[in-house]
């Protein structure tokens, strides 16, 4: 009966270390998974299974995925994209022509919303490549600065060219991906979205150019001399977070359904989202798409009872982000490894 036990023990052991072998060379845990799974069947579940709960976690898997995809560049190559929501608003405008119908505008392909997003994060892809090879032989802050300034100049396009996007009235894509009012089917579309994101940029950290990306985070001129073209790789990772961004701005398009420059390319937009990669631990990715969630809601319900107070989301990312930096400067992710040590220690 001991050896049984024994025999059972081990192969249960085996068993756990083979999963979670399995999940870890995508990028998962146990943990991460159990987390993923409530956060599906979350909509079903009452009072989250109202309307207005639904479209809350929407809007953090989508602010999740930017998270994520923020954070691929910001944590392992150390350049703080300042344009990013420019480059998510690229690819929601792209797709939203292309999928225009609407005889005011200039042009009417008509395209499905499906082909719409896809060749919204392929122009996004494009541009983000253009602007990492003009760009990212710079430095430090010179690099951040010259993509908020590119980001600029992609809203004052997009405010301008009133024929192609109706400028600062706004545009209005007819076609959602869903013929159904209900946000529960968005919901997955969009958690699935993130779901994707994180793992393939995971995957790519966990590749050889993950490592290239963290030695350029962490010393440029160290990863120089040991071989790595710091250009090639940095104009790479920035170029797949732009993709991101572009696809995410096709959900955007086709899900809220309407468009302006101001209220989704400016670059507080960007600000919202470095903060939730920063609190949730820079270099993570998990951390800013677990931070999301908790602030959309907190977020939202503030907004609803303190009307007369606009921007205050604003005021409460700054000071949190302040809090962080000077207490944990790891964030979130940070203080779960710190917490992991102490337990696996005491537990020894």
């Amino acid at each position: 009966m001991t050896e049984n036990a024994t025999n059972e023990k081990k192969n249960g052991a085996g068993v756990w270390g083979r999963l979670t072998s399995a999940l870890g060379a995508v990028g998962m845990t146990p943990l991460g998974v159990g987390l993923l799974i409530l956060l599906a069947i979350l909509p079903l579940v009452p009072p989250f299974s109202q309307e207005h709960m639904i479209r809350w976690l929407i809007m953090g898997a989508f602010l999740a995925a930017q998270a994520i995809a923020f954070d691929f560049t910001a944590g392992y190559i150390n350049v703080v994209n300042f344009g990013f929501a420019a480059i998510l608003g690229l690819g929601a405008y792209t797709s939203g022509i292309l999928t225009n119908t609407n005889p005011s505008l200039a042009i009417q392909p008509g395209l499905s919303p499906w082909i719409g997003m896809l060749a919204g994060a392929l122009v996004a892809g494009i541009v983000g490549f253009g602007l990492g090879v003009l760009t990212l032989r710079l430095r430090g802050i010179f690099a951040a600065v010259m993509a908020w300034f590119v980001g600029i100049g992609l809203m004052g396009l997009t405010r301008n060219m009133v024929d192609l996007t109706r400028g600062p009235l706004g545009m209005a894509p007819r076609k959602l991906f869903l013929g159904t009012t209900s946000n529960l089917p968005y919901f997955y579309v969009i958690f699935g979205m993130m779901v994707l994101i994180y793992v393939v940029l995971r995957l790519v950290t966990k590749s050889h150019y993950g490592l290239a990306f963290k030695a350029i985070g962490q010393n440029l001129d160290a990863a120089r001399a040991s071989g790595i073209n710091p250009t090639k790789y940095r104009v790479l990772n920035f170029t797949l977070s732009c993709v991101f961004a572009g696809l995410l701005g096709g959900f955007y398009a086709h899900y809220f359904g309407s468009l302006t420059p101001q209220t989704l390319m400016h670059t507080s937009k960007t600000v919202e989202v470095l903060a939730l990669a920063y609190i949730g631990g820079r270099g993570s990715m998990w951390g800013g798409m677990l931070v999301a969630f908790p602030f959309v809601f907190g977020i939202e319900y503030l907004r609803s009872s303190l009307t007369d107070l606009p921007g205050l989301h604003m005021v409460l990312y700054g000071v949190l982000m302040i809090v962080v930096m000077i207490f944990y400067p790891n964030g979130l992710s940070g203080f779960y490894y710190w917490l992991k040590e102490k337990i696996q220690s005491k537990s020894a």
